[in-house]
């Protein structure tokens, strides 16, 4: 019988194709019992020894008998209450409650926490920025998406929830890091001429309000 794995262990080979690869244990599936195996990949066995390493660094940073226990959304609801009621002005509740109400839950809000992945938020950021504006009749002749302002704003609460998660030994990095981000537009101050400024003072006087 082949001697079973811990956690934390791991080994190299060669693969058929030429590619190296290492092989670790991430775990006990919380549900099954079973081992968890990962795997990095690399083009010579140095660098896949480098990136086991950091790997097997990582692995060591996560609480396995909690893994699973969360989705996005149920994780996102758990930041919310226990640190965002407490850090955030109450002024911002109503607009961090809707990121994740109308944004964030309904587009991953099923994915298991720690399955998250920069690729997913990569996509959602790219469907709000052409159709993610909640549908009301008052917006019904606004543009579709969201600005690159409101994207950037949820990207930031998304990434302050996985920080509390990594600090609870949860997932073992931010996917939000390296995450592509739309560009906010900076509009060019609109300054008065000499003679505009002329007439608006003088409309002032006229108007009596120059003084205030």
């Amino acid at each position: 019988m082949a001697k079973r794995r811990s956690n934390g262990e791991g080994n190299i080979r060669k693969r058929k194709d030429g590619r190296w690869e290492g092989r670790y244990t991430a775990g006990h599936d919380p549900v099954t019992g079973k081992q968890v195996f990962k795997n990095v990949l690399g083009k010579s066995q140095a660098e896949v020894r480098e990136k086991l390493k950091k790997a097997l660094e990582q692995n060591q940073k996560i609480d396995f008998t909690r893994t699973g226990k969360y989705t996005v959304e149920q994780w996102m609801e758990e930041w919310f209450e226990n640190v965002c009621k407490i850090k955030v002005r109450p002024s911002s509740h109503q607009t961090y409650r809707g990121y994740i109400d109308h944004h964030i839950a309904p587009n991953i809000g099923k994915i298991p926490l720690e399955r998250l992945s920069t690729m997913d938020l990569q996509k959602l950021y790219r469907k709000l920025m052409s159709k993610g504006r909640v549908e009301r009749i008052e917006a019904e002749h606004q543009p579709k998406g969201l600005s690159a302002k409101t994207v950037r704003n949820i990207n930031q609460v998304i990434s302050s929830a996985m920080q509390l998660a990594i600090q609870q030994h949860l997932i073992s990095h931010d996917p939000t890091d390296g995450c592509a981000l739309p560009k906010t537009e900076h509009r060019e101050m609109q300054t008065l001429s000499a003679d505009q400024l002329a007439a608006f003072l003088l409309e002032a006087k006229h108007s009596g309000v120059f003084e205030m």
